[in-house]
């Protein structure tokens, strides 16, 4: 595949976040709400169907969804409506209390979804174990595919897991010709649409849905069809206060609004990897989702969550503003006020068999993999387990319990181990170690020969106060019983921050002593007595010569540090630094850029040259008001921040792409300033040629110090974007 030339923007061919403007409403809005109408109507009435709720309330949802939710969630392109992860708690509640007392739970759960959202502890629910999120799911899921396979054999449903296994024998006896000639072919349709080539322009289910409920009005009349009220206005439920014990009552307004809000905020954050647009506010989008609910209950309605599956297919239709959710609810709306005679066409086993490979879906083999490669399969085959068989709050209950006890046990088991080489003994801390494992680590000090030289080596993620006094409390006694201790201080006192993380060997260390030279002495004897993992490497590199992918240029500023910014190491950056990460344009002498330049382009043949600029920049304040020591050197270097001054004026505000806020004006000048230099870059020869045969990007870059996020830069409005997903699009470009 040849390799692309590239600027530091990504390619023209990947689609660009555009304004809400009418032009791009007709021209990408408008189409968009129509495929995702079309595939809301089968789902919406398949749901309410298997739900035991009226299938008139799916749809009410489904408008409801589209309209309020659309209107006022954060997630611009997320598409709401009935889901199946409700499906087994709507059920419930209506077994036990009706349709209209669950219309009022799911009233109340919105007005509680509106109140997690404005207190900002929403966001809590995506804290949740993934393990737990996917095994409820996946057991909701198995749920739903054994219950609709009843339907799909021409026969209902029952009330549990366990019942519909035990009825499914004599389903399966029993003779349904025509009911399962529609389920079979709506699932065979289902399978084999998406591998058609260009067939995925029209989705699956509609697909699916026509062509059964065409087959079965001229051949078949007796298969079970919709039956919606001839006026579905004058039709609806109106809510009721539920009755029985007040804690049962709240325990289900509890139940839907986590699901709900749990479903909601996951689905927003997986449609945000679908597009460069703006991002999910999680907070909002509750309140939209909260507002949706208590709109969608008080009308009769079902309970209403994001949809990953509408979502994505709104996104995939080319959607670019929340005016596409909007307007697919309303063409429900109309067509169910104009037309909902059509509906009344539709075979249930249609409508099961959609059912069915929804729920089967629910259950992904690519989560299996991952939970299985981070030791989490447990969790999960326990909770789905839990859901199927007990009930989704009390298997999800069960999961987590599970969880934390996963947690704590391996809290409990940090490793400690204790070896002897020529006379002196080792002990290596490893793990995260808190009072939990406290026994295990005094059991194995305590194997060590009285008076033995002891070296204790610290690799750990944390080290509370309580396993601090037992290493300190037995180095007391070691050393008062004629042995000796030797510790890295300064690794204890990291491992004791509240703030400390494992730290690797070219990440800062802040060691508070007053003696910087022994700190810094201290550090390279730490460094050199954990380097036996990188020796070999460096070994190599030192015998090999360097051959880094990527010359590096960023600010000189002690915050910045290029190898944690890129997760890279040793070897394979190129690092240029300066203050105000400049490149004065060819000819300025600025002798050191011109030479690290041209000596990576041409000698060392990098592929890449990255500027990255940074947040809270003190050469972007300085410029800004020119207060630099008049005649001094730094006054003469910031001359060639004019420029970026300039382009920066020029320049509308410019917004942080995760949380919508406004960059300050030293900022928004730091972000100008990088593509400035991605412009000065052109003027060395060997760039361009480089960059015209294909053999260079220049990619701009913005670094958020305070948020530890890095940005991409781009040349055209919002001019900061989320670099991971453009990034992604340019590589998915890049293989077309």
């Amino acid at each position: 595949m040849p390799t692309m030339s590239t600027s530091h923007s990504p390619p023209a061919s990947s689609p660009a976040p555009e304004r809400s403007t009418w032009k791009s409403i007709l021209h990408h809005d408008l189409p968009a709400s129509l495929v995702v109408f079309l595939i809301a109507i089968p789902l919406s009435l398949g749901i309410a169907a298997a739900s035991g709720a009226p299938l008139i309330a799916g749809l009410v949802a489904a408008v409801v969804g589209g309209v309020v939710a659309g209107a006022l969630g954060g997630s611009p392109l997320q598409v709401s409506g009935p889901a199946a992860g409700l499906t087994v708690v709507v059920a419930g509640l209506v077994g036990q209390y009706g349709w209209a007392a669950t219309a009022g739970i799911t009233c109340a759960a919105g007005l509680l979804q509106i109140l997690l959202g404005v207190t900002r502890i929403g966001r809590l629910a995506l804290s949740l174990s993934p393990a737990v999120v996917h095994g409820m799911l996946a057991g909701i899921g198995v749920t739903i595919a054994v219950q609709q396979l009843h339907v799909v054999l021409g026969g209902k449903a029952q009330s549990s897991l366990i019942a519909n296994l035990a009825a499914l024998p004599g389903q399966l006896m029993a003779h349904h010709g025509h009911s399962v000639l529609v389920g079979v072919l709506t699932i065979v349709i289902l399978l084999a649409w998406p591998r058609l080539p260009r067939a995925k322009v029209i989705p699956a289910p509609l697909v699916a849905v026509v062509t059964a409920t065409a087959l079965a009005a001229v051949f078949m009349v007796d298969v079970t069809r919709v039956d919606l009220p001839d006026q579905p206005l004058q039709e609806l439920i109106l809510p009721t206060m539920p009755g029985g014990p007040p804690l049962e009552i709240f325990t289900a307004v509890l139940t839907v609004a986590l699901v709900a809000s749990v479903e909601s905020l996951l689905s927003a954050v997986a449609v945000d990897k679908l597009h460069r647009g703006k991002r999910s506010n999680l907070d909002r989008e509750l309140i939209g989702q909260g507002a949706a609910n208590a709109v969608s209950g008080a009308l009769g309605g079902m309970p209403v969550t994001g949809v990953i599956v509408r979502s994505s297919t709104n996104v995939a239709a080319g959607a670019r503003t929340r005016a596409s959710a909007i307007m697919h609810g309303l063409w429900i709306a109309a067509f169910v006020l104009a037309a909902g005679a059509m509906l009344e066409l539709i075979p249930m086993a249609a409508l099961a068999g959609v059912l069915l490979v929804t729920g089967l879906r629910l259950v992904q083999l690519a989560h299996i993999r991952t939970l299985k490669r981070h030791d989490e399969l447990l969790v999960y085959v326990v909770t789905a387990a839990g859901v199927a068989l007990l009930g989704l709050a009390e298997g999800v209950l069960i999961g987590l319990v599970l969880a934390i006890a996963r947690v704590l046990y391996r809290l409990a088991r940090a490793t400690v181990t204790a070896s002897e080489e020529n006379g002196l003994w080792t002990v290596r801390i490893q793990g995260t170690l808190v009072f939990l494992g406290v026994a295990s680590l005094v059991r194995t000090l305590r194997t060590i020969p009285v008076g033995a030289p002891v070296r204790v080596e610290l690799e750990v993620d944390h080290l509370d106060h309580a396993a601090y006094e037992a290493i300190e409390d037995w180095r007391r006694g070691h050393l008062a019983r004629g042995g000796s201790v030797e510790l890295n201080r300064a690794a204890f006192r990291a491992a004791m921050s509240t703030d400390s993380a494992r730290r690797l060997p070219w990440q800062p260390q802040v060691i508070p002593e007053p003696d910087q030279r022994a700190s810094m002495l201290d550090g390279i004897r730490e460094f050199e007595a954990s380097a036996d993992l990188i020796r070999p490497m460096l070994a190599k590199l030192a015998a090999d010569g360097q051959r880094p992918a990527q010359l590096f240029i960023t600010c000189a500023d002690s915050r910045i540090v290029p190898n944690m910014i890129t997760t890279s190491g040793p070897g394979e950056q190129f690092c240029v630094r300066n203050i105000g990460n400049l490149v004065p344009p060819k000819g300025s002498n600025s002798n050191s850029v011109d030479a690290a330049i041209e000596y990576a382009v041409d000698v060392l043949g990098v592929r890449s040259i990255v500027v990255c600029g940074h947040s809270h920049c003190g050469a972007a304040a300085a410029a800004l008001e020119a207060n630099a020591p008049a005649g001094s050197g730094l006054q003469n270097w910031l001359r060639h921040l004019e420029p970026s001054v300039r382009r920066a004026v020029g320049m509308p505000d410019i917004v942080d792409p995760a949380t919508d806020a406004k960059l300050s004006p030293a900022d928004k000048l730091s972000v100008a300033n990088v593509g400035v230099q991605l412009a000065n870059l052109r003027s060395f020869a060997c760039v361009r040629k480089a960059e015209n045969e294909g053999r260079l990007e220049l990619i701009g870059l913005w670094f958020d110090i305070g948020a530890a996020a890095a940005r991409l830069v781009l040349d055209r409005e919002p001019y900061l974007v989320r670099a991971d997903e453009e990034l992604a699009a340019a590589g998915k470009s890049s293989k077309r």
